[in-house]
Formats: structure tokens, C-alpha cells, sequence
């Protein structure tokens, strides 16, 4: 089964918002540094503004969102690079609560999936977290631990509620 090709009008809104926002873009000439030193790890929850949230703006911080704000090693090559070529020297890694991907089971996952795309989805990996202060404790370790990454660099496990916007601090 092949996807169907978008038309333009799917993305019409999209690109009109875009063409809006470019009238009064100052962003441009920025050179990739993260100006505050900070790394991010966090969720793609559309709930989680991770700039916003840390009083942090444009070109401050290198973000890195996947499901559960997991340290996967394409979060890691991110962080290596972040410290090595753009600056960083403070990792956060920020799960949050009513996290999707810890509060289900794989199987449970791939089940709503295959309901969802009308097909089999047993096949897909999904890393749900068990215990999300477990995982944090390990996310934090594999930093930590990385030999390309100093231990100079300041790592900290934090939790956002996505119900105050707060972080609070774990490890």
C-alpha cells in the first residue's frame, strides 16, 4: 500500500502561517552555537515548550524530542556533537508526567497501532518506559558515562509537569 501524494492544499495553512511568520523573521545569521551552553533531551509532547519552559530563546539551547524523552543513541550522537562543535556544556534530560510512553505496555502500543493502521504492528518497537524515574537514572547515566562527552559537562534529570509547567529536579 503506497501513501498518497499530498496535494498542495494539505500544507496550504501551514504554508501560509509559514509565509506570515517569515514577514517578521529576525532569527536569520544565527550560527548553530547554543548561546546559553544547554543541551536538551525531552518529549515530542506538543504540551512541552522546551525553550519556554527554561526562560531559554532562540539560538540558546540544542534540543533533541523523541517519544518519552528517552537518551537513544541518536540522542547521544547529538549530544557529542552539541558539546564538541556547538557549545554545550549543560545536559538536561526531561521526561514528563502523563507521558504516553509510560502509560502503556508495548503490547498495548502495538495493538492501538495495528487498530489504528488496519494492519499487524507487532513488528514495531515503541520503548516505553516502565519506571520513568528508572529510565531517567539510566538516560542520565548514559551521559554521564559517555566517553566523548567530559565529565566537565553538567548533566541533570529533571521531571516537567505538563499540568503546572514546572521542572523539578531528580537527579
Amino acid at each position: 500500500m503506497s501513501a498518497p501524494t499530498p496535494s498542495t492544499d494539505d500544507f496550504a495553512d501551514l504554508v501560509a502561517a509559514n509565509r506570515a511568520f517569515a514577514d517578521d523573521f529576525s532569527l536569520g545569521g544565527f550560527d548553530g552555537i547554543a548561546k546559553a551552553g544547554v543541551a536538551i533531551v525531552t518529549c515530542m509532547d506538543s504540551r512541552i515548550d522546551p525553550l519556554g519552559m527554561l526562560g531559554l530563546q532562540p539560538g540558546d539551547a540544542k534540543i533533541f524530542r523523541n517519544p518519552g524523552g528517552r537518551v537513544t543513541a541518536a540522542a547521544l550522537e547529538a549530544l557529542v556533537l552539541g558539546v564538541h562543535l556547538l557549545n554545550v556544556n549543560r545536559v538536561l534530560v526531561i521526561p514528563h508526567t502523563r507521558c504516553a510512553m509510560a502509560s502503556a505496555t508495548e503490547v498495548e502500543l502495538r495493538e492501538r497501532i495495528g487498530a489504528s493502521a488496519g494492519q499487524d504492528a507487532s513488528w514495531q518497537g515503541f520503548h516505553v518506559v516502565r519506571d520513568q524515574l528508572d529510565a531517567l537514572r539510566q538516560d542520565v547515566a548514559a551521559v554521564r558515562s559517555h566517553p566523548l562527552i567530559s565529565d566537565t559537562v553538567k548533566v541533570g534529570g529533571f521531571i516537567y509537569d505538563v499540568d503546572t509547567g514546572l521542572i523539578d529536579q531528580r537527579l
